[in-house]
């Protein structure tokens, strides 16, 4: 699929490199399709590679994707130079008042405070409340999936007693949604959080389902039954590397961690790490956009300003 960014977002020449086919607004105008907007409401600290990863991510269907990155404006990134933000993010306030067929909510490194605490999350909550009315369909990853669940229904999260942090071994439980086509009855994914959601706090909600779940990991994917929200608790768009920088971060820190389960051969961290995940997380990502977001969005939505 033909990815729309701006042409000296530093993401681009990697995409390049992958033979990811990307064009800016030049090329973009010239194609008679309608693009599908996509807002990125990007939390995590180091945003320029979770730009690589997600961008990655949505690459492997045939239509062509906007993406518009969103900052937030009541936090100030500490790991992110400013002008790469002006440059390349827009505020919320600027975006507001347009309509998206999809939408991302990032996970942050935030999980151990009350979501209260956490510096941004009114304005969060804003975005959240905004996209009811302006996105066909919201995408909510790790952290972003736990607030997305205690802002829209009421679950709280639960403190882990240790980093929930490898590479988890999950089971499909319900194949007929379109979200999980082409899944396997057993898949892997990426996890590092230090906070779960409960499964029966989310099966008190008739309106959600569980699609899939990991007898070790907890609760991977929830639905809402209109499609609108989505809820992975893991990091299906991380790359090969992202646990390893992680492991090797932490443990500079003196921070207590052990290596990533399920991650390196023979469970030895100077080998190379083993790439486990990927088609699944090219699958999810595909159906979102093209069974929840594409096929969703009447043409006049997107068209229309409110």
């Amino acid at each position: 699929m033909p990815i729309k960014i701006q042409h000296d977002l530093p993401a681009r020449e990697i995409l390049n490199q992958e033979n990811i086919f990307v064009m800016d607004e030049t090329r973009a105008i010239h194609q008679d399709i309608r693009p599908i907007k996509i807002a990125i409401v990007n939390l995590m600290p180091l945003k320029e590679a979770t730009e690589l990863q997600l961008l990655r991510a949505l690459s492997n269907t045939p239509l062509q994707v906007d993406v518009s990155f969103v900052s937030l404006e009541t936090h100030e990134s500490m790991h992110t130079a400013l002008s790469h933000l002006n440059r390349f993010y827009e505020p919320f306030s600027e975006i507001s008042a347009k309509n998206f067929d999809g939408l991302i909510i990032t996970g942050a490194p935030v999980e151990q405070l009350e979501f209260e605490e956490v510096d941004y999350f009114d304005e969060l909550c804003k975005i959240m409340e905004w996209s009811k009315k302006h996105v066909t369909s919201t995408l909510h990853l790790c952290w972003g999936a736990q607030a997305g669940l205690y802002y829209h229904y009421g679950i709280k999260k639960h403190l882990l007693k240790e980093k929930r942090f490898g590479i988890y071994q999950h089971r499909l439980l319900n194949r007929k949604v379109p979200l999980v086509r082409g899944f396997d009855d057993v898949f892997f994914a990426p996890h590092s959080r230090h906070a779960e959601v409960d499964k029966q706090d989310v099966l008190k909600h008739p309106e959600l389902s569980v699609l899939a779940e990991s007898k070790e990991a907890g609760i991977y994917l929830v639905i809402a039954n209109d499609g609108h929200q989505v809820f992975v608790m893991g990091h299906p768009e991380y790359d090969r590397y992202t646990l390893q920088k992680e492991y090797l971060r932490d443990k500079e820190k003196g921070l207590p961690i052990e290596p990533p389960l399920n991650y390196y051969p023979d469970d030895d961290d100077t080998k190379e790490p083993l790439l486990t995940w990927r088609s699944h997380a090219n699958i999810l990502y595909s159906n979102w956009l093209n069974y929840y977001v594409y096929q969703t969005t009447p043409y006049e939505f997107i068209q229309t300003i409110k």
